[in-house]
């Protein structure tokens, strides 16, 4: 990859991850961490354009039958698409669907865009993690394979242990916090073969940890806000995105006041 190359436009696919949640700004919409990066594309470039389509709550057969269509029209110099993981945290899952759906979006995408750019995604460490893992490790090896096959980069972000740090995630514990965000936008931008400004696997500083009794408190508003609903959409197939439009649905000249108001679910 050329260092310092030029990148004009950016089309963004995916789910929360890359519509950014929990990176929540005063006006409260969401920013993340392909906001970030597109910004920091966009001083390089004048007259850069970016578009996100990604939408909370997606999985990947809605991202191929949603997204990768107009992302492909766009025909923009850098595509990331982030997607499968939300398959893999259902209790119930094809395995085989998920590849494939993939497969197909990488497959249309690739002829349609300059440069491709896939991820492994990061993960917070805990019970949940490892109960999924398996699933995970499954997704990201086709990842490795589809790059390898189609000439896609891929951002290992599943590979760093610091983005595995609790702290590094909101209280929800299935996004990513303002740091984290953009600590991914860093990584991106370095595989995009720009110059880096940051180690952006350097772990966080070490902390006391929290005392049994906040563990606890933390535990108990993590179960009654976050996981109560989450299990709750699980059960009536409803989704957090459900009727939620693109806050970026078209590839327009970057500005950054452009975003659509994303309440918290």
């Amino acid at each position: 990859m050329e260092i310092n190359a030029t990148y004009n436009s950016f089309v963004a696919l995916g789910d929360s991850f890359t519509e950014g949640m929990s990176d929540l700004r005063p006006d409260g919409s969401y920013g993340g961490w392909a906001d970030a990066l597109a910004g920091r594309l966009a001083a390089r470039s004048p007259g850069f354009r970016y578009a996100n389509l990604a939408v909370r709550g997606k999985l990947i057969g809605q991202i191929v039958e949603e997204q990768v269509g107009p992302a492909a029209t766009m025909e923009a110099d850098v595509v990331t698409l982030v997607g499968g993981l939300n398959d893999t945290l259902r209790p119930k899952v094809d395995m085989v669907r998920v590849r494939d759906l993939l497969t197909e979006a990488v497959e249309r995408l690739t002829p349609a865009c300059g440069q491709l750019v896939l991820m492994r995604s990061p993960g917070r460490n805990g019970p949940v993690m490892e109960r999924f893992r398996p699933r995970m490790e499954e997704l990201f090896a086709h990842i490795d394979a589809l790059a390898a096959r189609h000439g896609a980069l891929v951002v290992d972000l599943y590979g760093a242990p610091s983005l595995g740090d609790p702290r590094l995630w909101d209280v929800d514990r299935l996004h990513l916090t303002a740091e984290g965000h953009r600590r991914v936008a860093e990584a991106v931008w370095q595989t995009l073969g720009l110059e880096p400004e940051e180690d952006w696997r350097t772990p966080m500083p070490p902390t006391a940890r929290p005392r049994w009794a906040s563990r606890r408190l933390a535990d108990a508003r993590f179960a009654r806000e976050h996981l109560g609903p989450w299990i709750g959409r699980r059960l009536t197939g409803r989704s957090s995105g459900d009727g939620r439009a693109p806050k970026r649905p078209e590839l327009l000249p970057y500005a950054p006041s452009v975003s659509v108001r994303s309440e918290r679910p």
